[in-house]
This record gives C-alpha cells, sequence and structure tokens, in this order.
C-alpha cells in the first residue's frame, strides 16, 4: 500500500510537469503558476490530466493483481480530486 500511496502522490506532480512542458511552455514556471491559480479552467485541465495518470497506474495494478499498491492509489486519487474540488470553490 505505501508504493501506491507514493505513486499516486508522485504521478499527478510528474503529469504537471509534462503538461507544462508541452502546453504553457510559453510561460515561465512562475508565471504559469500564477495564472493556474487564477484560471478555473486550467485548473480542471490540469486537474484531469493528473487523475488520468494515476487511473492508469491504478488500472495497471489492479490487472496485475497488485491490489494494495491500487489501494494505495485509488486513496491518493480520491484525495488529489478532493483537492481539485475544493482548489476550484476557493479560487
Amino acid at each position: 500500500m505505501k508504493l501506491g500511496l507514493i505513486l499516486g502522490f508522485i504521478a499527478p506532480l510528474l503529469v504537471f510537469v509534462i503538461v507544462y512542458l508541452f502546453r504553457f511552455s510559453g510561460y515561465t514556471f512562475t508565471e504559469f503558476i500564477n495564472v493556474f491559480l487564477s484560471e478555473k479552467k486550467i485548473i480542471t485541465f490540469w486537474g484531469v490530466w493528473c487523475l488520468v495518470g494515476n487511473i492508469a497506474l491504478f488500472t495497471f495494478y489492479i490487472n496485475t493483481d497488485k491490489f494494495n499498491t491500487a489501494k494505495g492509489i485509488f486513496v491518493i486519487t480520491v484525495i488529489y480530486g478532493i483537492g481539485i474540488l475544493l482548489l476550484k470553490l476557493l479560487i
């Protein structure tokens, strides 16, 4: 389960960096963070892609019968999802 928690935490961060590099590289990272925190559409865009990354990991671990790791990924995915919703509500 610990591996799932770690993977579930790291995967969205990697997706965040990849999305930045491919979609928002015209901005400096500081500018991107400022735009990210001020635009709900970007929060949704990022959130969906990050959750897709975790869903892919979750599916892989379910299909390889590593259910405890999948549980950890699921827990972190739910936490990220709630965090994204709260961030959208607060901004």
